[in-house]
C-alpha cells in the first residue's frame, strides 16, 4: 500500500465498524417549529434546537445538545453529548463536535471604568469549515465585531479554547490545552504542542 497508517485505519474499521445510530428525532427533543430539519437526521435524547436553526442531511446530534437560534449544521457533522452551540453559529460538513464543549460563547472583551469592568457585546459568529474535529471541552468564542473562524480540515484536542476573533487556516493540529488569545492569525498546517499559550494579535505562518 502507499501509506500504511492510512491503511491500518481502513482495517480497523473493518474488523469494528462504526455504530451508526438510525436516522430518528426523540420524542423529547425540544425542536422550534421554525428549524429547518432534514429528513436523514438522528437527534437524540433532550436536544434543544431553536428558531431558525437549520440541521442538514446525515447529521447525528447526541442527547443533551443545544442548537441556538439562527446556527446552521451541514451535512455528515457528529455532534456529540453535552454541546453548547449558541445563536447565529454555521458548522461545516464532516466535523465532529466532542461532548462538553462550548462553541460561540462571547469572548473574553471587556472596558475597565473607575475600577469596573464592563462587557463587551459580542455581534460577530464562530465559523467551523468542513472536517473540522472540536474535541471534548474546548471553548470557541464568537467574534466581538467579526467572525472567529476555525479552516477546513483543522483537528483539536481537549481542553482547548479559542478567544475572540482568532482566525486558524486549513489542516492545523492543535494539541490539549492550549490557549489562543483574541485576534490572533494562524495560517495554514500550523501544528502546536499542548499547553502552548499563544498572546492576541500575532500572526504565525
Amino acid at each position: 500500500v502507499d501509506n500504511p497508517a492510512i491503511s491500518f485505519i481502513k482495517v480497523i474499521y473493518l474488523f469494528h465498524p462504526q455504530d451508526i445510530p438510525i436516522s430518528n428525532i426523540h420524542p423529547s427533543a425540544e425542536i422550534s417549529p421554525t428549524a429547518n430539519i432534514s429528513a436523514n437526521v438522528h437527534i437524540g435524547p433532550n436536544v434543544v434546537i431553536e428558531e431558525n436553526a437549520s440541521i442538514a442531511d446525515g447529521v447525528i446530534i447526541y442527547a443533551g445538545t443545544f442548537i441556538g437560534k439562527n446556527s446552521t449544521i451541514k451535512n455528515g457533522t457528529v455532534i456529540h453529548p453535552n454541546v453548547s452551540i449558541y445563536h447565529d453559529v454555521i458548522i461545516g460538513k464532516q466535523c465532529i463536535i466532542d461532548s462538553g464543549s462550548v462553541i460561540g460563547s462571547d469572548g473574553f472583551g471587556l472596558v475597565k471604568d473607575n475600577n469596573t469592568y464592563h462587557k463587551i457585546p459580542h455581534i460577530g459568529r464562530v465559523i467551523l469549515k468542513d472536517s473540522v474535529w472540536v474535541g471534548p471541552n474546548c471553548c470557541i468564542d464568537r467574534g466581538t465585531l467579526s467572525d472567529t473562524v476555525i479552516g477546513e480540515g483543522t483537528k483539536m484536542d481537549n481542553l482547548i479554547h479559542i478567544a475572540h476573533n482568532v482566525q486558524i487556516g486549513k489542516n492545523c493540529a492543535i494539541a490539549a490545552q492550549v490557549g489562543i488569545a483574541g485576534s490572533s492569525i494562524l495560517k495554514n498546517n500550523v501544528a502546536i504542542a499542548g499547553q502552548v499559550g499563544i498572546i492576541g494579535h500575532l500572526k504565525i505562518g
